[in-house]
């Protein structure tokens, strides 16, 4: 029975396919992945996840997940919002695979639908950073646990499209890079990679429109869609008055008016000059908080205006509407306007923006107006002034036509040569590559560069950039023993989320934060500055930066996260201003709580005293939170007694990147847990195209990879002091404690080795299963720490030949899977932890 394209996409996607789609999936069915899809802005290029779908449900040897990756100043998810679409019509498209999708920024931020299960087709979107620091090895925010996992499933059997790619030429070479070295090694299942793009830097040899689209009628109406376009020479002082002046032109008319400016400081004067004249206005930029631009899309009726579909877009109204945005404005978001206001960037960047405006061509009289310097004000010698000044004549060449047609015929080489300057890229070489993958070397180590320049190129005229956050912690915990895993372990249990986090100049942020200190009552408010590596350093105040060299500073906090104690500063409307510490009208501070999952289910929580967690949730950290002077008291007992307060920290089951290894919502024996695990592993590899060794290894791994946890040293921490039965997770209610620096990956190898199910295996299959079973708690990559190298039990044993030993497996299984390979074949085993420790297992026990 031949599969009916048209029919399926249809139902997926609510409308026909256009020609270069239907011609799209030809490409896919035949197996070939074109390295570059060149698709004007408009004509739907995020379809390309259901293009792929409907190959794969066709029988199209494609990769498993697809990493759909937005440019960092990307800052409405719409994708994901797309995707979700798609998943609710899979059935009515006769799709039956399921389909789990994460987004790796907002509040659906890693639920870890897409890692849960890796046979099950998964969509993952992100930006730059936040995909390309996993891949490679990284991950911004996150701990060096999970960072192997990411890193796998990111890089293995996944079709990896760069949406927008001409405006991250750094991050299209690395991929493109990575892709080569996984072809040198051999990877088993090699990442493939697809360059989306509406205004590409190439040449035209990437798939493109045919002329089948040139004549339907679809196309040619958005291609063609009016945009008068006028130029508007004048001194840079005056430019954001007179665009407000033009934008309030239609002040008494029902439409809807885009205003796009290339620096914060500018946006926040146009906000001021429209409110000042009453008119409705909201502004989008890539430094306001996720938590308050996910409510702002959600909501907002005059944002929702510009968004083509919802009820706010069709509605009749009264009056006009006004979108101000920076260059977040440009990419990632469906918006469409009636007019457009705009001051002078590069080619690349003016061609998005009006992409903005009437998309559809639907109107025709859409007005675009460019304030812009004298061509004799900019510097031709300066390479961003002569990108803008090229900009400049490109635009008076269009004789007042900015439609994509028309655009689209000027000269391709002026228009790359209008383009942003490119950014000096990196080389990777495949030492860098073995360094970013020692995962379990978590502190910064000679070879091993930060990750930034590498994502994004060196460029001097993209100023560095800071992430700022609020976390009730920083002041509860101010002054007091963090314990042995200090905030580093904090934020691995409960992992700072896109949706808390603003980004901005590392300039703009120091000088904001100078001021605040400015404040007798302030100086002394601790931070936290959370560095690219996941190192967390709380000794900061804001005084210190008020003192501090500034150059120091800079380079000291590029790239880094603070974090802010919301009970002194907090966001003004998410966003980060010397205002924050005037009241409670400034909005809420830590939104951490506010991490959810389909259905707007919260996946976390943290509770005080005795409040009642939501069902199914398990508890992963509980704090004394206690004066000095009860600083040698018993913990809990101590809480109870004098009155300190206990702060319990839960998650749901299999949705969080913590370890969840100690705690389950009831008590579960350690036999029952490796039986399902084992289970789960078999349920895993039965579904992917794994030689049979392999899948025997992953196998055998689950089923042994948590034999450790049968000594006594282990047990006594959770809690277990019954030497009759055996746990593998305590229930509510115990009391869990530190279990100094045992290690239990490490007694299950050496228990593991004289298990005859290992012995079934071959060599090559049995050295993979003990370092899977090493390493399924993010260590062995390639070490386990001096201070860990010990087993209270096994005193025979020589711990130092075994650390040896783990060293020296990792070097060989990663040079014979690759890099990327092995980190896929660990993360299978820890999938199948992650899911059989989200469900309820066969037997299972309360604590007494």
């Amino acid at each position: 029975m031949s599969f009916n394209f048209s029919k399926t996409f249809s139902a997926l996607t609510g409308h026909s396919p256009l020609p270069w789609q239907e011609a799209l999936f030809s490409r896919f069915l035949a197996g070939e992945i074109p390295a570059a899809c060149d698709i004007p802005t408009g004509l739907g290029k995020t379809s390309v996840i259901a293009i792929w779908l409907a190959a794969r449900a066709a029988g199209a040897q494609l990769p498993r997940r697809l990493v759909y990756v937005v440019n960092r100043r990307t800052v409405v998810d719409q994708t994901s919002t797309e995707v979700s679409r798609l998943r609710e019509n899979l059935e009515a498209a006769g799709i039956h695979d399921g389909l789990a999708i994460s987004t790796l920024r907002g509040q659906m931020a890693d639920n870890r639908a897409w890692s849960a299960d890796p046979s099950q087709p998964a969509v993952i979107c992100g930006t730059v950073d936040m995909v390309g620091s996993r891949l490679l090895f990284g991950g911004y925010r996150i701990g060096f646990k999970t960072r192997p996992l990411h890193a796998g499933f990111l890089g293995q059997d996944a079709l990896l499209v760069h949406d927008e790619a001409h405006l991250e030429p750094a991050f299209q070479a690395l991929i493109e890079r990575i892709e080569e070295e996984q072809r040198r090694c051999g990877d088993p299942w090699p990442l493939r990679t697809m360059a989306l793009t509406a205004t590409s830097r190439s040449g035209s040899d990437g798939f493109q429109l045919g002329p089948e689209d040139a004549r339907h009628p679809v196309v040619s109406k958005r291609l063609g869609a009016r945009k008068a376009l006028s130029l508007h020479p004048i001194e840079e002082k005056s430019l954001v008055p007179a665009a407000v002046e033009q934008a309030l032109s239609w002040r008494n008319s029902t439409d809807n008016v885009v205003l796009f400016f290339n620096s914060v400081e500018a946006v926040h004067q146009a906000i001021a000059g429209l409110q000042k004249a009453g008119v409705p206005v909201v502004a989008l930029t890539g430094t306001m908080r996720g938590f308050e631009r996910e409510r702002l899309v959600a909501a907002d009726p005059v944002f929702r205006r510009f968004l083509p579909g919802t009820e706010e877009s069709a509605r009749t109204h009264d009056g006009p509407a006004f979108l101000i945005c920076t260059s977040a404005g440009e990419v990632g978001v469906n918006l469409s306007a009636d007019h457009l206001i705009s001051d002078l960037s590069t080619f690349d960047s003016m061609a998005q923006r009006f992409g903005r405006l009437n998309r559809f061509g639907a109107r025709t009289d859409s007005e675009a107006h460019v304030f812009h310097p004298p061509s004799s004000a900019l510097d031709p010698e300066d390479k961003l002034e002569a990108a803008r000044l090229a900009t400049l004549t490109l635009l008076e060449a269009l004789k007042g036509d900015a439609s994509p047609a028309a655009l689209s015929r000027l000269d391709r080489e002026k228009r790359v040569a209008a383009f942003a300057p490119r950014p000096d890229l990196l080389p990777t070489t495949d030492v860098l590559f073995d360094a970013w993958a020692m995962t379990s070397i978590p502190a910064p180590m000679p070879g091993r560069p930060p990750l930034a320049d590498y994502l994004h190129g060196v460029s001097r005229w993209e100023p560095p950039t800071t992430q700022v956050a609020w976390r009730d912690e920083v002041g509860l915990l101010a002054g007091k023993d963090l314990g042995r895993g200090g905030a580093e372990e904090l934020l691995e249990d409960y992992p700072l989320k896109p949706h808390e986090v603003l980004t901005d100049t590392t300039s703009r942020i120091i000088n904001t934060l100078a001021e605040l200190a400015a404040s007798e009552e302030l100086k002394s408010t601790p931070l936290w500055i959370v560095k690219e590596t996941g190192a967390v350093e709380t000794d900061w105040t804001l005084e210190r930066i008020a003192r501090g060299d500034r150059k120091e500073l800079e380079r000291e906090l590029a790239d880094a996260t603070i974090i802010l104690p919301p009970d002194r500063i907090r966001p003004v409307m998410g966003f980060l201003t010397s205002a924050g510490a005037e009241g409670d009208a400034t909005g809420p501070g830590d939104v951490a709580d506010e991490w959810l999952g389909d259905g707007g289910r919260r996946l976390r929580v943290r509770l005080f005293d005795d409040a009642t967690p939501p069902a199914e949730m398990r508890l992963i950290r509980r704090i004394v939170l206690r004066s000095e002077e009860e600083a040698d008291a018993d913990e809990e007992e101590a809480a109870q007694e004098s009155g300190a307060r206990l702060w319990s920290w839960y998650e749901l089951p299999g949705t969080a990147d913590t370890e969840g290894s100690l705690t389950a919502r009831k008590a579960v024996l350690l036999d029952v847990h490796l039986s399902d695990v084992e289970r789960e592993a078999e349920r895993i590899v039965s579904r992917l195209s794994l030689p049979p060794s392999l899948k025997k290894a992953v196998v055998v791994a689950a089923r042994l990879h948590d034999l450790g946890k049968r000594r006594r040293v282990w047990q006594r921490g959770i809690g277990n002091f019954d030497s009759t039965r055996t746990l593998a997770k305590a229930g509510p209610g115990a009391r869990v404690g530190p279990v100094s620096n045992f290690r239990h990956e490490l007694a299950s190898i050496i228990d593991a080795r004289e298990e005859p199910l290992l012995a079934e295996l071959d060599d090559e299959a049995r050295d993979l299963a003990l370092h899977l079973i090493a390493a399924h708690h993010g260590r062995a990559r390639p070490h386990f720490p001096k201070e860990e190298l010990f087993d209270p039990e096994r005193r025979s044993v020589d711990m130092g030949a075994l650390g040896t030993e783990v060293i020296n497996r990792f070097g060989r299984l990663q040079k014979r899977y690759g890099r990327w390979g092995l980190a896929y074949l660990e993360s299978l085993v820890r999938a199948a932890d992650y899911a059989a420790s989200a469900r309820l297992p066969q037997t299972q026990e309360e604590m007494p």
